[in-house]
Formats: structure tokens, C-alpha cells, sequence
């Protein structure tokens, strides 16, 4: 009996990870207008905080405010963006020449028997390929703004009704109660992480930026911005956004390695003080997550949606954890999940 409910069991996420990968398209359009629903609410409890002349703002004005304000960043960070991959592109071949000059004058032939080895490395090493790739990513998610518009309208429109409709659903009080315990805490460890998260975000992006600028390296804004972005990433998107400022320092100087080595060391030591010492403690403590477990969600998201599931994979985790500690079928996985194996679950 045992085996036949693991084998369902087994069955059953097979199919539903099979429905992830299939369904994409579908799908992930909207989970981002969850994503954006649920940060336009956080910034519109933000402002709900705020008083004037002892007065909390309504709540009406609060949301315009929060949309507005969502709407004009993303306006300026898409023209930020493009501007500087135009400026980028621009003269992307010269970097990419003086990186090829450098991989040919390395004495490679000492160290590494294998004939051709930095030669394959610098024919893919295309600096002007991977703006361009970059370039289609943005053009696909711009592709499917308007859906996620829509979606996110219809949240916003339908979000007065949700208590009511899950009243009705589960027509139990106690039932209810204990899911909108359950959606609480859900609430309340995404919006910790978030906050964290951007904190931090922010905090290595800014250094990382006066670094940088400091030391004369091109396009410092982009590489400051990168970094901000690509720490949501758990692990993999700290080292990338190491690199990237690293091999420019290298293509701009084109053969001096003591810049290329500041800038390595200089942003890798922002990150590790950051990422690995600062962050941890407080992430850590407080949402209770085993960083191997989060390594792992990080690949398997990365396998079904890309990027997006990157940078999506640390609160769907979130999510997983809180629901499964709270049903004691699943409370097991829950545990594993953890990091020190302790979960809390409200009171019936």
C-alpha cells in the first residue's frame, strides 16, 4: 500500500513538473503578474505607513501611488537598459579584439598541452553575440507585457473579492482560518526576503559601482545595475555579475592584469562580506532555508523556466516550505526543506 502511494505520488509530480515545462508560455506570463501584483501591494502597504499631518494616506491613493511609482521604475530601468547596451554594442568589437589579442599572447603551450584549447575559448568568446542575446530577452518579455498587464489588472480588479470566494470554497470556519494563517505567513517570510534581499541587493550594487568608478572601469552604472540584479539570483548570479566588471577591466586595459585582479578581488570581496557573511545571518535565522536546498531549487528552476525561474525559485521555496509544514502528510518534506530542521506551524 506504502508503495503504491509513492509510486502515485511520484507520478504525480512527474506530471506536474511535465506541465511546468509544457505549459511555459502560459504559465509563466502569470506567475510574473503574481510577482507584480504582490509588489505593487507591498509598496502600497509601504505607503500606507506613511502619515501627513498625523493622517495615513487612503488606501485608494495609496495603490495609485504604488502602480505609478512601480510603472515609472520599470519605464526608466527598460530605457537605462537599452540606452546602455546601445552604448555597450557600440564598441563591444574593440573589447572583444583586444581580449582575443591578449588570449593569443598567454603562454598557454607550458601549461596546457591541449593544442587549440584558448583559441576554441576566444572564437566563442563573442562579446557582440551575447549583448544581442541579451537584446532578445528583454524583446521577449516585452512580448508578453501586455498579457501580464491584463493579468495584473484582473488581480488587482479581484483581489476585494478573494476572502469571500475562499470562504465559499472551503465552506468552513476553521478551515478558513487556518488557510488565511497559512497565506499570512506566506505574506510575511516572502515580504522579510524581499526586503533583505533588496537591501542587500542595493547595498553591494552601490559599492560595487563606487569601486568600479573609482578605478576608471567603462560603464560602471551597467555593471553597479548588474550586480544588483543578478544577486536575486542565489550563488550563480553573485559570480556572474563578478565577471562580467572583471573581463572589462581586462578588454579596456588589454594587458594589464593588476586592474583585472583589483576588480576581481575588490567586487568579489563586496560580494563575500555581503552575500555569504552579512546576508546569511539574517536570511538564514529568520526564514530557515538549507542553502543546499536552495542551491538545488535554483538548478531545477533554472531547468524548467530559464532566468525567470532563477529569480523566482527563493520565494516559491518559501511558499513550498510554509505549505507543507503546515499538513502533517507533508510536514517530513517541510523538515528536510529547513535548515535546522525546526518548523512552525500555527495553532488550529
Amino acid at each position: 500500500m506504502k508503495l503504491m502511494k509513492f509510486a502515485i505520488g511520484m507520478l504525480i509530480t512527474a506530471l506536474v513538473f511535465t506541465l511546468l515545462i509544457v505549459a511555459q508560455d502560459l504559465l509563466l506570463p502569470l506567475v510574473i503578474a503574481i510577482a507584480i501584483w504582490y509588489l505593487i501591494n507591498l509598496l502600497a502597504s509601504g505607503f500606507g505607513k506613511i502619515r501627513i499631518a498625523g493622517h495615513c494616506i487612503p488606501r485608494f491613493l495609496c495603490f495609485v501611488a504604488s502602480i505609478f511609482t512601480f510603472m515609472f521604475s520599470i519605464s526608466a530601468l527598460v530605457q537605462f537598459v537599452g540606452g546602455s547596451l546601445n552604448d555597450l554594442g557600440s564598441v563591444a568589437t574593440t573589447y572583444e579584439a583586444n581580449l582575443r589579442s591578449l588570449w593569443n599572447r598567454l603562454p598557454y603551450s607550458e601549461y596546457l598541452p591541449i593544442e587549440g584549447f584558448f583559441e576554441s575559448v576566444s572564437t566563442r568568446l563573442d562579446l557582440s553575440a551575447i549583448i544581442t542575446t541579451v537584446a532578445v530577452s528583454f524583446t521577449s518579455i516585452a512580448r508578453d507585457s501586455l498579457l501580464i498587464l491584463i493579468y495584473v489588472m484582473f488581480l488587482l480588479f479581484e483581489q476585494g473579492n478573494f476572502n469571500r470566494k475562499l470562504a465559499a470554497l472551503l465552506g468552513d470556519p476553521q478551515q478558513e482560518k487556518r488557510m488565511l494563517r497559512i497565506l499570512a505567513q506566506i505574506k510575511a517570510d516572502v515580504q522579510k526576503y524581499l526586503s533583505i534581499k533588496f537591501l542587500t541587493s542595493a547595498t553591494t550594487g552601490t559599492l560595487s559601482y563606487l569601486l568600479l568608478n573609482a578605478l576608471g572601469i567603462n560603464f560602471a552604472e551597467i555593471w553597479g545595475l548588474l550586480i544588483f540584479l543578478l544577486n536575486f539570483i542565489p550563488t550563480i548570479g553573485s559570480i556572474v555579475a563578478t565577471i562580467f566588471p572583471s573581463l572589462m577591466a581586462l578588454a579596456q586595459s588589454n594587458d594589464d592584469f593588476g586592474l583585472f585582479f583589483t576588480v576581481l578581488f575588490g567586487v568579489s570581496a563586496l560580494q563575500v562580506l555581503i552575500g555569504n557573511i552579512i546576508e546569511p545571518r539574517i536570511t538564514g535565522k529568520s526564514l530557515n532555508l538549507s542553502p543546499v536546498v536552495i542551491l538545488f531549487n535554483l538548478a531545477l528552476w533554472g531547468a524548467i523556466w530559464g532566468v525567470p525561474g532563477m529569480f523566482l525559485c527563493v520565494p516559491l521555496l518559501i511558499i513550498t516550505t510554509i505549505v507543507m509544514s503546515h499538513f502533517p502528510k507533508t510536514r517530513p518534506i517541510a523538515i528536510l526543506l529547513s535548515s535546522n530542521g525546526h518548523v512552525i506551524v500555527s495553532e488550529d
